[in-house]
Parts: C-alpha cells; structure tokens; sequence
C-alpha cells in the first residue's frame, strides 16, 4: 500500500532533483532519519535503490543527447566498484551488530552532507585552488579519476551521498576542458550501477524497507519531471543556497543530535 506521506517526500525530493540536477540522497537520506525516524542503515539501503531508479530517467535523457563520457563513467567505476564491495562486505561482517553501526553511518552522513554543502556555495573558489590536473597525462589523469572514483565508492556505500555534488566537482577538477553537460552526464552514468549494486548489497542484509521505496519512487518520479519544466523559471542560485543552509542544518542534527 502506498503511503501518501512517503510520496510526498518523494515528491519534493524529485522535483528538487529537477530542479538543481542534485539534492537526492542528500535530502532523502537525512529525511527519513530525522522526520520518520527510519533506522539509519536501512535509510541508506533504500535510499540508494532510490537514486538508482531516478538517475536512470536522467541517464536515458543524457544518453539521448549523447552528452555522457563513457571513458570517464568507465575510469569511475574501475576505483568505485571494488570500494563499494570491499564496503558492503565490511558492513556484512558486523549484520549482526547493525544497532551499534547506527551512530557510525550517522557521523559518516553528517560530515558528507558538510562537504556537500560547502561544494554547494563554494565549488568555483574549491576548484580554483586545486591543482590543474590536465598536465599530468592521460596515464595518471586516468588513475586519478579511478582514485576519485574509489573515494565516492566508499562514501555511497556508507552514506549514500556523494555521488552528485562531490562527483561534479571532482570531475570539473579533473576535465575543467569538458563541458558541463558532459560531466554531470557522465557523473549520473557512473552513479546508476555504484547505487544499484550496493543497495542490492543493503538489500541481501535486509536493510530496504520496500513499502517505503516504492511509495517515495512514486512521487519522485512525476516530480522529476516537473522539476525539469519548470526550472528555467526558478533561480537556480537561490535554490543552491537554500539547499546548502538545509543540508548544514541537517548534518548538525546527525552529528550533534
């Protein structure tokens, strides 16, 4: 039974996805562990078969356009895939003790949502700083994407954010001669089989609530779509802004409590 509550929450969500191209896992995962009281664990399970059911509708849009890199997608998944498994068979090894892991995926969540809301406001300054890497060559430019890819591996795996915000911007770094459209194509490419295969991972521990996804893929569906109508008529500025405050205020609510 669909539960409308759920749905909305999809529906925000979604359209918010929409809207700004990021925000689900950040905003879906702190909200069913803060206002539904979903045990952590079982948050990020559900939430990653969430992601890899609506980035597919993104995906087939940008494969549409032919606006995905798939050497880059290729180079992500040669680090993320084996630290996505090495992640979930290190969760495996405490399933028994899965209580005590809550406040561990809690800390994990808190301190990706702070990055991801700094990236938010400051991605141009952060990339600025960094190193220019296109000098390096294809070899190394190569194994430092499988690096990054690996980093976002872990920080799917245990908290189910990091595969957009702090993806795009590792990927800007990386390519800065790339386009955007081209990067953010290329992320969503790469995060669909990362989410897919660790949330089947949640999934053989018995952490995905069922009910709860599909009553959230129902309203995010739909508001995906509206998203995408009517975001040329939104300020996508303040919308990023807003977004940062509600992630900051939700990773201080997971780490102080």
């Amino acid at each position: 039974m669909i539960d409308p509550l759920y749905t909305a929450s999809g529906l925000l969500v979604g359209t918010l996805v929409g809207l700004t191209g990021i925000g689900g896992g950040s905003l879906m995962t702190p909200l069913l562990i803060l206002a539904f009281g979903v045990h952590p664990a079982t948050a990020v399970g559900t939430d990653l078969l969430f992601a890899a059911c609506t980035k597919m509708v993104g995906a087939m849009i940008y494969a549409g356009r032919q606006t995905i890199d798939w050497r880059i997608t290729g180079r992500l998944l040669r680090g993320s895939m084996p630290a996505m498994v090495l992640s979930i068979g290190l969760l495996s090894l405490f399933k028994s003790h899965v209580d005590q892991l809550a406040p561990v995926i809690t800390l994990v969540l808190g301190l990706v949502l702070l990055l991801t809301a700094a990236l938010l406001i400051f991605q141009k300054q952060a990339i600025r700083m960094l190193p220019d890497w296109t000098a390096e060559g294809p070899g190394r430019l190569s194994r430092l994407t499988s690096g990054a890819g690996a980093v976002l591996g872990v920080l799917v795996s245990f908290s189910s954010v990091g595969a957009g915000a702090l993806g795009v911007t590792a990927l800007t770094v990386l390519y800065p001669k790339q386009s955007l459209v081209r990067i953010v194509g290329s992320d969503i490419a790469h995060a669909i089989p990362l989410t897919l295969l660790a949330g089947c991972g949640y999934w053989s521990l018995g952490l995905v609530d069922w009910h709860l996804l599909t009553s959230l893929l129902t309203g995010s569906v739909p508001g995906i779509i509206l998203g995408s109508l009517i975001a040329t008529m939104v300020p996508v500025p303040v919308l990023r802004t807003v977004l940062a405050l509600t992630l900051s205020l939700s990773a201080a609510r997971l780490i102080f409590g």
